[in-house]
């Protein structure tokens, strides 16, 4: 934490006085008096800096720092021109980087990190600054990939640093609700959960824009925002969102929306890893017959069914499916025709269905939750329409905060609904539905024979995190790393 610089050694303010009173036998005036309401000694702060301070990482940031309560010491981003400046206007004492590799090679002070980069970036980030004792709150998705998942799980726990992922719904005490509707049995038997959205709501499906580098905005470090991935020439397009439609640097809908999502079932049953992953996804044709071909590129919309073993909160084995692109289920019978299910114009939603009814929720990222309970003997109970919180994103970033200060195995520490321990085998699940995706579109040709090979069920050993009856699906558990930004 932040070091009092009036103070040297070992002394904080809070001791200072304290050894004050015993020497002069003065009255210690409380802090609130000397420094306000709500005042912090420097001595008290946590000291924070962003990885991405634009978009989504202007609101971590802010919130993180908690009203001012804690400092932000410095903040990177590789386009300060963009929405970062934000961030800049926020903090007008932090300092500013492009490369976080030098930022925290230069700021000794920083205590914790959000990281709020295009996804294929958190990876990296986040072991980087692990591997400095820091701690971190990553968005979601938490990784790029399987591989680093289980990677930065496991170095949360050697380094004994506090962790958080970004999907700030897992705060929501609405999850409360939906828990105690599946721990009372009122479900009874649960065999299937059905997921949607109507993600992606960008250009997806469709080839690579060319490289163009005379439309590179002036104060981009092209370079710096490629990280771990090939290099290319500037393409446009990509930067600052449209990047979430291309493997090299985003996981598509699953991975900008599942781990909200799939969050819901997912805890609420205690899931683990899933045992296989099948998929089919929709096609564009841009001429007859044959339809386009871009493996770079994630697909306009997709179906996904994974399944999960018994649990000792499921009880049975689930079977899960995710639909992407507008698609959603059937509406289930016991829904009124005239009622949204899942969110608002049922865009997106989450059902767990038992053999005595069923439960349906919205997305639960800063969305209202909506969860209702739809019983086959005609009972209902539903929960507010409107999202209802008394700090922002349901205090998401702000108990990290807290968690950091009190240290690793604390109780607020145990008490964080997204550390590592738990977001990275959920996201593990989330990628497991790319994998999938990326499976399907392997081929090979001799002539004008095309094999697509990898559209089967693909088994998955969770535990020894490979593939086994296709070998070359493993290639997407990681993925391959430009020289000084391996993980």
């Amino acid at each position: 934490m932040q070091k009092n610089n009036k103070l040297k050694g070992d002394f904080s303010r809070r001791k200072f006085l304290k050894q004050s009173l015993v020497a002069s036998s003065v009255f210690i005036v409380p802090r609130h008096v000397l420094g306000g309401v709500g005042f912090t000694a420097p001595s008290d702060q946590l000291v924070i800096a962003a990885i991405g301070a634009g978009g989504k990482g202007a609101s971590d940031i802010k919130n993180a720092s908690v009203n001012g309560r804690e400092r932000v010491a410095a903040l990177c981003d590789v386009d300060f021109s963009g929405s970062a400046k934000r961030s800049v206007e926020n903090f007008p004492k932090a300092k500013l980087y492009n490369d976080y590799r030098i930022m925290l090679e230069q700021e000794k002070d920083i205590d914790a990190v959000t990281i709020s980069t295009p996804d294929h970036v958190h990876g990296p980030a986040a072991a980087f600054a692990m591997q400095r004792g820091k701690h971190v709150y990553v968005q979601k998705p938490m990784t790029h990939n399987i591989r680093e998942a289980r990677l930065l799980t496991k170095m949360a726990r050697d380094k004994k640093v506090v962790t958080q992922m970004g999907n700030q719904g897992g705060s929501n005490p609405l999850h409360s609700m939906v828990q105690r509707w599946i721990d009372s049995g009122s479900l009874g038997k649960i065999s299937k959960v059905q997921i949607w959205t109507n993600r992606p709501v960008w250009p997806q499906g469709s080839a690579m824009p060319a490289p163009d580098e005379s439309k590179k905005p002036k104060d981009l470090y092209w370079d710096l925002w490629l990280g771990p991935a090939e290099f290319k020439p500037y393409t446009p397009n990509l930067h600052p969102f449209n990047w979430r439609g291309w493997w090299d640097y985003g996981t598509g809908a699953l991975g900008d929306v599942g781990c909200h999502l799939i969050d819901i079932p997912f805890r609420a049953l205690g899931l683990k890893y899933p045992t296989d992953a099948e998929c089919s996804v929709s096609s564009i044709y841009s001429q007859m017959w044959t339809p386009d071909y871009h493996p770079e590129g994630c697909p306009p919309s997709s179906f996904i069914t994974l399944h999960f073993a018994a649990t000792e909160k499921s009880k049975s084995p689930i079977e899960m499916t995710w639909s992407d692109g507008g698609l959603r289920p059937s509406r289930p019978e016991i829904i009124p025709a005239d009622k949204d299910f899942g969110g608002a114009n049922s865009a997106n939603g989450v059902l767990i269905i038992g053999e005595k009814g069923l439960i349906t929720t919205n997305i639960n990222d800063s969305s209202p939750m909506m969860p209702k309970l739809y019983l086959n003997d005609g009972t209902t109970e539903f929960g507010p329409e409107t999202a209802s919180t008394e700090e922002p994103e349901y205090g998401h970033q702000r108990k990290w905060v807290d968690a950091c200060k009190a240290g690793f195995g604390s109780k607020e520490h145990k008490g964080l609904t997204s550390s590592f321990d738990y977001a990275g085998p959920m996201t593990e699940t989330v990628l497991m539905g790319n994998l999938a995706i990326r499976s399907y579109m392997l081929k090979k040709q001799t002539g004008n024979d095309v094999q697509f090979y990898g559209r089967k069920k693909l088994l998955w050993d969770g535990d020894n995190m490979k593939i086994t009856n296709l070998e070359e699906a493993n290639q997407f558990v990681g993925r391959t790393y430009r020289k000084g930004w391996e993980v």
